[in-house]
């Protein structure tokens, strides 16, 4: 099972990241490169709940990724279903939740990369892809 303290560890590998609270709750950890978040706590809203009606919300901790685009969202929801889900919150924006207790640690870091190359400057992530990082 994955923590947050294990999304921070591989955060933490990538350049230029900071780690942070949500702007809006001030209690969840959000991490950002450039000033941007490329992935952040996800609890569920009350909202949300209501949403799942009589399923069952998925339980354990919960991560929130960027993506480049819709597409790429798709794509990952497709080749993840086991540990990778989206909400109706999440409609029309380039973001997807991880269930933290279901994915591992490669994947884990993979999809954080993959958020981390959707929101970082592009001169950074050019140097990061070349291996100058």
């Amino acid at each position: 099972m994955q923590t947050f303290d294990d999304v921070a560890r591989l955060a933490a590998g990538l350049p230029q990241v900071t780690e942070g609270v949500d702007k809006y709750r001030k209690t969840n950890r959000t991490w950002e490169v450039g000033g941007k978040a490329f992935a952040w706590e996800r609890p569920f809203s009350k909202a949300d709940i209501k949403r799942f009606g009589d399923v069952q919300p998925p339980d354990g901790p919960i991560l929130a990724i960027r993506t480049a685009d819709l597409a790429e969202k798709e794509a990952i929801l497709a080749a993840h279903l086991d540990a990778f889900f989206t909400i109706p919150h999440f409609n029309g924006f380039s973001a997807y939740l991880v269930q933290l207790d279901k994915v591992t640690p490669n994947v884990l870091s993979e999809a954080l990369t993959d958020g981390w190359l959707a929101c970082a400057p592009r001169d950074l992530a050019d140097r990061f892809a070349a291996g100058e990082s």
